[in-house]
């Protein structure tokens, strides 16, 4: 995939610990670059026409018989259509299966601060983040789901246990999601609920929006299985039938 200033539409880097929303556009891109190494960018996605629609991570995974998400995968919504797609990736693990911090993992590993006391600095957690930009929209609890960890990876133990990676994010790593329908994107930046860093670790992230050309017939994440090319045509089913309704 050939990225240029060209097809720049806008670029601004986020800092560790913080959290914010976006509309993506169907036929747009966001790339996420892990600027410093060891980021996790934790992200929804919503229907912005029904938000009873949203990123469906039990789909996404048995659907692309996978425990991962890389190049080539199609994030599905729980109605069966391709949300987004991602077309590149330099980091090829990131995690969808092990939630986000709350405010008590985040008091029990680094601490508890206020902002009274320590302003835009004090320690965020990502249940909390999550619950203040889906407000902006007019959203809350009941719209909460599985989320993605951008950047993060997770592996089993010979116990069976969700763990730590060792091999994380390095610097200059980058994902590109490209939307094939409209979504309300939330994201934050405040670590993983397994980051075993003994001071909160606070990565920045650069985010860029791109414009794409419309995925082509054979294109790569459309064949990747079965069950994506069925939810890119009911994306594309979404977009022709008048009224939104399929």
């Amino acid at each position: 995939m050939h990225l240029t200033d060209e097809n720049l539409i806008y670029s601004e880097t986020f800092p560790g610990g913080a959290h914010w929303s976006m509309r993506m556009r169907a036929g747009n891109a966001l790339r996420l670059v892990d600027t410093e190494g060891g980021a996790n960018v934790a992200m929804l996605m919503l229907n912005p026409e029904n938000p009873l629609e949203k990123y469906n991570m039990p789909d996404t995974l048995k659907g692309q018989h996978t425990f991962k998400l890389s190049q080539g995968n199609t994030l599905f919504s729980d109605m069966g259509r391709a949300m987004c797609s991602i077309v590149e990736d330099s980091f090829g693990w990131h995690d969808t299966a092990t939630g986000t911090c709350n405010r008590r993992v985040v008091e029990a590993k680094w601490g508890h601060s206020r902002y009274q006391d320590a302003r835009n600095d004090y320690l965020r957690n990502g249940r909390d983040s999550f619950l203040i930009e889906l407000g902006k929209y007019g959203l809350g609890k009941r719209d909460l789901a599985a989320n993605l960890n951008w950047f993060t990876r997770i592996e089993v133990d010979d116990d069976g246990n969700l763990v730590w990676g060792d091999d994380q994010s390095k610097p200059g790593d980058a994902i590109t999601l490209r939307f094939e329908m409209d979504a309300i994107v939330i994201m934050h930046t405040c670590p993983h609920p397994l980051n075993p860093a003994k001071a909160y670790p606070r990565k920045p992230i650069r985010y860029e929006i791109r414009e794409l050309p419309a995925p082509a017939m054979d294109d790569e994440c459309r064949l990747a299985r079965p069950e994506s090319e069925r939810a890119f045509e009911n994306t594309r089913l979404y977009h022709q039938v008048k009224g939104g309704q399929s």
